[in-house]
């Protein structure tokens, strides 16, 4: 496979496409469904609910967190987990380009 020549592509660009990659995946989908109920919880909470290994659910919180999705706070000798709003907004921005109010129908091709 290619590399993605970030390069030519702006920061916008490239910062969505990092977000919507790192949620392209069921079990992380699950995972923020779960902190959006929560607010907050820490990762055996999570394998708790999903039939996933914890070493798997912690590579999921570590792949959210990388990209900013989810901030992750030391608590004792464990990591609370949170959503940070902040990259949501990013991506509610992006996808609301795609809105189109109900009386305005575009045909396409």
């Amino acid at each position: 496979m290619g590399t993605t020549k970030e390069e030519i592509y702006t920061q916008e660009q490239n910062e969505i496409a990092q977000l919507l990659k790192a949620i392209a995946h069921p079990a992380r989908i699950a995972i923020i469904e779960y902190l959006l109920k929560e607010n907050k919880c820490i990762c055996n909470d999570i394998v708790g609910i999903l039939d996933l290994s914890q070493p798997t659910i912690s590579n999921h919180l570590k792949e959210l967190k990388l990209v900013g999705i989810i901030q992750g706070s030391i608590e004792g000798k464990t990591i609370c987990y949170c959503i940070d709003y902040q990259a949501f907004s990013k991506i509610s921005s992006f996808i609301d380009k795609f809105k189109v109010e109900e009386n305005i129908k575009q045909m396409c091709c």
